[in-house]
């Protein structure tokens, strides 16, 4: 068969076969779907295998996300009137804000009647997820032979001088959540904040360093010798990278606090966002929680064997408890005073 033969037969079939190839050249390839969540840091909780194992038994994706609790609720609202986000991960504070300001949307996911009635809006507004207890994430090596500090006293000592590292308090949960253990811990209340703004005060005069974003890196290298944290991230530094770390539970005492999610209101992919949400309260969800060290919210999906790498109880003894709609009240106001008084 010559040439021209073979090309008068393509011609001949082509109409319908270039109109087709046509079609299917305008057409845009099918992505895998994507939920867009908020403060979903890969250095933080193992944000970054939970979202892996999402997209592998889910297969939709969400991608990293490095803001702070109260960096995404300011998202939130700047895109109020056309949401880009999907879902959000937020300090408990920040959640019960955001609910009030009306940027979030009710759904009462898989396994909502396993989560405790006070770690949950009785609407459906945010759920529980996890919860981790405030302390010293310590990198032994970086202390350059100093004693590991035991007490909020200690890290007030002219030997800590530029060691001591906090989240700014005016903007992340867990610099918040440092303030208020901090603050009962001096003798405060929520309604003083006294103690712990006079704190941070004698605090600055030692040089601390006042990150505000997730700063787990910065510990492992050294560079924050010793960070106020959750004991989940110490836990991970200790178990999951080899780090000579270790994690304090103060003796004058601390706090425990959840983090939650929520869908947020006006979603542009609710139903997968939906399904997200089921993951995290799910069986593999939860599990995946305790694995990077932190308190699942339903009880029995921490493995026994776990739960023996954390702190004795006689250490978690000292956490003491706090009212979170009240803590979520004061958070603004303490942020304020903060910045005007200790910054």
């Amino acid at each position: 068969m010559s040439f021209k033969t073979r090309i008068r037969q393509v011609l001949s079939a082509g109409a319908g076969a270039l109109a087709l190839l046509a079609t299917l050249a305008s057409t845009p390839a099918q992505a895998d779907p994507t939920v867009i969540c908020y403060n979903c840091p890969p250095e933080w909780a193992d944000w970054a295998g939970q979202v892996k194992a999402i997209e592998s038994d889910l297969g939709i994706r969400v991608p990293l996300d490095n803001k702070n609790s109260g960096q995404a609720v300011a998202q939130l609202i700047a895109e109020r009137n056309s949401p880009v986000a999907d879902v959000v991960y937020l300090g408990i504070t920040s959640a019960i804000e955001a609910a009030k300001k009306g940027l979030l949307a009710p759904y009462k996911p898989a396994h909502w009647d396993q989560i405790p009635t006070d770690l949950k809006d009785p609407d459906g507004f945010w759920f529980s997820i996890h919860s981790g207890t405030i302390g010293f994430f310590v990198n032994r090596d970086a202390l350059e032979g100093k004693p590991v500090p035991k007490s909020w006293a200690d890290l007030l000592k002219p030997e800590y001088r530029g060691m001591v590292g906090y989240l700014d308090p005016s903007s992340a949960f867990v610099g918040y959540a440092s303030a208020v253990a901090v603050n009962q811990a001096l003798g405060g209340t929520i309604d003083d904040f006294r103690p712990a703004l006079e704190y941070f005060k004698q605090l600055k005069k030692n040089d601390p360093i006042v990150p505000k974003q997730t700063s787990y890196a910065r510990v492992l290298s050294g560079e924050i010798p010793i960070l106020l944290d959750f004991d989940f991230n110490a836990y991970r530094a200790i178990y999951k990278d080899h780090a000579n770390v270790q994690f304090v539970i103060p003796t004058e005492g601390t706090v425990a606090l959840p983090y939650v999610m929520a869908l947020v209101k006006g979603a542009p992919h609710a139903a997968d966002a939906k399904k997200v949400l089921d993951y995290t309260l799910s069986d593999k969800g939860q599990a995946h929680w305790a694995q990077a060290y932190l308190r699942p919210v339903r009880q029995g999906a921490m493995d026994p064997e776990l739960a023996k790498k954390f702190l004795p109880a006689s250490d978690y003894e000292r956490v003491r408890p706090v009212n979170l709609e009240q803590l979520a009240a004061k958070q603004s106001a303490f942020g304020q005073d903060y910045l005007k008084n200790v910054r």
